[in-house]
């Protein structure tokens, strides 16, 4: 009885290549994208309460930009590098799901 090797497609897992068959959920998953570190993005679903800096302001990492409420708690979104707000990419009341961007940063030299 002979193999049939057409549906067999390579998987990468770290340095080994095997042949398997991918399932669908597999082949229809969201792939993988490198983050841009010039966007903040929301990690839980939430709302915008307040924003504590201004586009155009210079900030040092750690310094706050805005509040978020998520699960009835209020989280403070703060500076993850120095550099300068670009952009608030939401509106103060917003409701933002996962990964939506709230913030367009860019690098500051010291």
């Amino acid at each position: 009885m002979a193999i049939d090797n057409s549906e067999l497609k390579p998987f990468r897992v770290f340095y080994a290549t095997y042949m398997t068959k991918y399932t669908k959920k597999y082949e229809n998953r969201k792939v993988w994208e490198e983050p841009d570190p010039t966007k903040i993005l929301s990690y839980i679903p939430g709302t915008i309460l307040e924003f504590l800096a201004k586009e155009g302001d210079v900030l040092k990492e750690g310094q706050p930009l805005l509040t978020f409420e998520a699960m009835k708690m209020v989280n403070t979104i703060t500076m993850p590098y120095n550099g300068i707000v670009k952009k608030f990419a939401v509106n103060i009341g917003d409701r933002v799901p996962k990964a939506a961007t709230l913030v367009e940063i860019e690098y500051a030299e010291d």
